[in-house]
């Protein structure tokens, strides 16, 4: 197969790992940037390009990997359903022409695969089955929190140079529907909305930007309480899940899942195993979900596999978001119903 990947910045480059990595080596780069195409050229020994129109026309693709900043993402996909071509796009924080786009891909039945990419995490998907057997009872509440360090994300280049400093697709109103895209596939979506967000400290390029989001979304039975920050100086995971029978809490960093069973007086431990991560990357981003995240979307291609995410729930996930920002605008709860 002939894949092309579109953008050679931190996440096309990791896209270009994962697939050479399943050992699929036909493959093309495409960056406006010179230097990016010098470096993945010869870093990963691909031929690269930075005329996207002469690239197209004189190739034939099998799938393309969109990794570019999520401001540019609709250009791409619409290219791609233009020519029948299955795309794979990283996480999306905007929603430009997505009715538009979501209507011309089914008409034209042209598979477009949004990234879910924590779906594929060992822990997601243990958590995932416990819920699904309601071995914690009844749940009550959730508090998760996902906290990173914006300067920490490419410590080769300045925040002020890539797409985390811009307001509309900032670094911490990025990773709300980037976290959202495993928490409704494992728990559903809330009836009621409230959040607030704001700017906490002084990040030299991300003047303009909201470092903090806190979510508060009712489930009706229960209320989960989602924090997203890019102000935590260690990047953290941390969930705690309250059952009327149980309670469940994980944290990245520990490789393992405890339960703690009140009948027992003890914690059950559920330990799991991650490949390292990649040189530069925090220890605990295992390669392993992006690559196979990658194996199910060309699986998908291929008709061999399911892909477990889709443009309408991408599109409903940032509603999510932009019913949290509208809540604190307004200063009121926003029905999801």
């Amino acid at each position: 197969m002939k894949i092309l990947i579109i953008g050679l910045g931190s996440m096309g480059k990791r896209r270009i790992r994962n697939y050479q990595s399943l050992g699929y080596n036909n493959l093309v780069g495409f960056d406006i940037k010179e230097n990016r195409i010098k470096e993945v050229s010869e870093l990963y020994k691909i031929p690269c390009f930075n005329n996207f129109n002469k690239i197209i026309e004189e190739n034939t693709f099998d799938a393309w990997i969109i990794s570019v900043p999520p401001d540019l993402h609709h250009l791409y996909i619409k290219k791609g359903i233009e020519l029948g071509i299955p795309c794979f796009v990283e996480a999306s924080v905007v929603d430009t022409d997505m009715v538009e786009i979501i209507k011309t891909a089914n008409e034209k039945s042209v598979l477009i695969a949004p990234s879910c990419t924590l779906l594929f995490h060992p822990a997601i998907k243990i958590i995932k089955t416990i819920l699904d057997k309601k071995e914690l009872g009844l749940i009550t509440n959730i508090i998760y929190h996902s906290g990173q360090f914006l300067p920490d994300w490419h410590t080769y280049e300045p925040v002020e140079n890539y797409y985390v400093s811009n307001p509309l697709t900032g670094g911490a109103r990025e990773i709300v529907p980037f976290e959202l895209s495993w928490i409704t596939q494992v728990i559903g979506f809330p009836n009621y909305i409230g959040a607030m967000f704001k700017k906490t400290i002084d990040i030299k390029g991300a003047e303009k930007i909201d470092d903090t989001y806190n979510l508060l979304l009712d489930y009706g039975q229960f209320i989960l309480n989602l924090n997203v920050d890019v102000v935590s100086r260690c990047a953290t995971r941390n969930m705690m899940i309250n059952g009327s029978e149980k309670q469940l809490t994980w944290n990245w960093t520990d490789n393992a899942i405890k339960i703690y069973d009140p009948k027992k007086e003890e914690w059950d431990i559920i330990n799991y195993e991650t490949i390292n991560a990649e040189l530069g990357y925090n220890k605990n981003i295992t390669e392993q979900m992006y690559i196979d995240e990658m194996d199910h979307f060309i699986g998908k291609v291929k008709g061999e596999k399911e892909y477990p995410n889709t443009l309408e729930h991408d599109h409903k996930i940032l509603k999510v978001l932009y019913a949290a920002e509208e809540s604190y605008t307004q200063k009121k709860f926003v029905n999801f119903q």
